[in-house]
């Protein structure tokens, strides 16, 4: 089989199926919160690194497809804007959480 270029999206992995207690639920929820953006940081710095391998190679002319360049420019910069809407909507549902009177 060929390596693919684009890579398909992964599933979200929950927990197993079952009714779970709060204090489960919610490590879960704060393990899972805490995954996405983690997963969301390593991405920038793979893409940010390939930019940076294409560049190099570029410059010292050891790339044999140029276009490869604007490519890993484009997925670095997806991936940097990813993040950032990421945390502004954490941000954003966290201070509607604070909007909330009890």
């Amino acid at each position: 089989m060929a390596t693919e270029f684009i890579t398909p999206i992964q599933p979200l992995k929950f927990g197993a199926g079952g009714i779970k207690s709060t204090n489960s639920v919610i490590e879960e929820g704060t393990a899972l919160f805490k995954d996405v953006f983690a997963d969301a940081i390593q991405n920038v710095k793979d893409t940010q690194k390939n930019l940076e391998d294409k560049q190099y190679l570029l410059a010292t002319g050891q790339i044999d497809d140029a276009h490869t360049v604007p490519i890993a420019a484009a997925e670095a910069k997806l991936s940097v804007d990813l993040l950032v809407e990421l945390r502004n909507k954490a941000v954003d549902a966290y201070n509607e959480l604070m909007r909330i009177s009890l």
